[in-house]
C-alpha cells in the first residue's frame, strides 16, 4: 500500500533526502519532457534513495503536471514507489523581463494562473504535493528582472493559508517562499519590514537559499588561501571546500537570528544550494577557480552531512544538468549544476553509488549511467586548482 507522509513528517526527516528537479533536455523548456521522459530520471532518483523533489513553475509549461502524473503512474505501477513534491509557482512583478519594471505591482495573470494551477496540481495529487512554494528568489532586489515585494508574496501565502482553513486544500500542506538568505532577514537590513516579519508569521516554514559558490566571486575574502606556502595543492582546495561548507551554515545561522529576534519560532531548511562544475566565466580557472567535479562533491559531501546531522531538509541544486538555462553558452556555469550530465555520466559526487550497482540496468535518454572522465580520477584531478592567494588577489 503506498504511503503518504505529511510535510511536518517530511522536512527534516533524513530518510526524505531532497533534490531540485528539472527534466529538461533541450536548449529550450518548449521542449517539455514527456511523462515517460520523466519516469526515466524518477526512477535514477529512486535508486538513490531520494523521496523529495523541488519544481518551480506550475502553468507557464507543463513539467510539473507531467511530473506528477509521473509520480501517480509509478505509484499505481508499485506498491513501494514513494515520492513527494515540493511545488513551485513562479512569480514575476508588473513589467517583469522589460525594462519597465515596477517591483511593488505584480504581473497579476501570471501570478493568478501559476498560483491557481498550484492548487488544482494540489487538490488532484494531495498525496504527492506536500509544500506549495510562492515564487523562486522573488524577493531578493538582485532578481532584477522580476522581483517583488514581501507584501505581493506575503498576499498569496495567505490565499493558500485560507484554502486550508476552507478545505479546499488539505490540512497538512505546508506553504513557503523560497528565496535567498538575505530576502528572509539574514543580510542586509533593507529586507528588515513589517511586511517581511508578517510574512514570516504567515508561512509554515522558511525555505532559505544559499550559494556560497557565486560568492566565490562576489565575496572571495571567505574562499581565498591566506596561507599558501604552508599547504599543499589539494589540502588548499579541501580547506576553501570547508569553508565554503562554513559560509553556507552562517548564512543560515544569520537568518535563524533574525527570526528570532523577531520572537517568531519558525523552522528554516535549505531550499536550494549547489555547485557548479564546470564553466567559462566568473567561476572559471581565469576567475574565482571554484568549478571542478572534485568540488563540487565535496561541497555535496559537506551540505548533506551538515543537514542531515542538524535535522534540516536540503533540496540540493540539481540532480540534472539542465542546458536551456544558459543556451547561448554550453560552458556557462548554469548549465553544470546538475550531478548527472545529459549524456548520463554520473559527475564525481556519485561515483561510489555507480561502483555499488545503484544504477544498473537504468538508461535517461538512451544513456546507461556511467562515470564522468571514464572514471579515471587521476584525469578528474588535471582539472581541480586550488583558490587564488588572498594577498596575490590584492595586489
Amino acid at each position: 500500500m503506498n504511503q503518504s507522509k505529511s510535510a511536518s513528517e517530511i522536512l527534516g526527516n533524513p530518510d526524505h533526502q531532497a533534490f531540485s528537479f528539472g527534466g529538461y533536455r533541450g536548449l529550450s523548456r518548449d521542449s517539455v519532457p514527456s511523462v515517460n521522459q520523466l519516469k526515466e530520471g524518477l526512477r535514477i532518483l529512486s535508486a538513490m534513495d531520494i523521496k523529495l523533489l523541488r519544481t518551480y513553475n506550475t502553468q507557464q509549461y507543463a513539467h510539473a503536471a507531467n511530473l506528477l502524473e509521473a509520480i501517480h503512474q509509478m505509484k499505481q505501477e508499485n506498491d513501494g514507489f514513494e515520492m513527494y513534491v515540493m511545488l513551485g509557482a513562479w512569480i514575476d512583478c508588473e513589467g517583469a523581463w522589460t525594462d519597465y519594471r515596477n517591483h511593488e505591482a505584480e504581473d497579476l495573470k501570471n501570478n493568478q494562473a501559476e498560483i491557481d494551477e498550484a492548487v488544482r496540481l494540489a487538490q488532484k495529487y494531495p498525496d504527492i504535493v506536500k509544500i506549495i512554494a510562492v515564487g523562486n528568489e522573488a524577493m531578493v532586489h538582485w532578481a532584477e528582472a522580476y522581483f517583488v515585494s514581501p507584501a505581493i508574496i506575503l498576499k498569496w501565502v495567505n490565499h493558500l493559508q485560507d484554502l486550508k482553513k476552507s478545505g479546499e486544500l488539505a490540512q497538512d500542506l505546508w506553504v513557503t517562499s523560497s528565496d535567498n538568505f538575505a530576502s528572509w532577514g539574514g543580510g542586509d537590513s533593507s529586507y528588515h519590514k513589517p511586511e517581511l516579519e508578517a510574512l514570516i508569521k504567515a508561512v509554515d516554514y522558511v525555505s532559505m537559499h544559499t550559494y556560497p559558490y557565486h560568492d566565490t566571486h562576489y565575496n572571495p575574502h571567505y574562499w581565498q588561501v591566506e596561507d599558501s606556502d604552508t599547504l599543499s595543492e589539494i589540502e588548499k582546495v579541501d580547506n576553501a571546500m570547508l569553508r565554503a561548507r562554513d559560509y553556507a551554515i552562517s548564512q543560515y545561522q544569520s537568518t535563524k537570528d533574525y527570526i528570532k529576534s523577531l520572537g517568531i519560532e519558525k523552522e528554516i531548511h535549505i531550499g536550494e544550494t549547489g555547485w557548479a562544475s564546470k564553466t567559462n566565466e566568473l567561476y572559471g580557472n581565469e576567475g574565482s577557480r571554484a568549478s571542478d567535479e572534485y568540488k563540487q562533491k565535496l561541497y555535496y559531501d559537506h551540505i548533506r552531512e551538515w543537514t542531515n546531522g542538524t535535522g534540516l531538509t536540503c533540496f540540493y541544486f540539481e540532480i540534472f544538468n539542465e542546458q536551456w538555462k544558459d543556451a547561448s553558452n554550453p560552458l556557462g556555469s548554469e548549465n553544470h549544476f546538475g550531478l548527472i550530465t545529459l549524456k548520463g555520466e554520473a559527475k564525481y559526487a556519485l561515483w561510489d553509488l555507480v561502483d555499488q550497482g545503484v544504477f544498473e540496468g537504468i538508461t535517461r535518454n538512451g544513456y546507461a549511467i556511467t562515470k564522468t572522465f571514464d572514471g579515471n580520477k587521476d584525469a578528474l584531478m588535471e582539472t581541480v586548482v586550488p583558490p587564488r592567494s588572498l594577498q596575490l588577489s590584492e595586489n
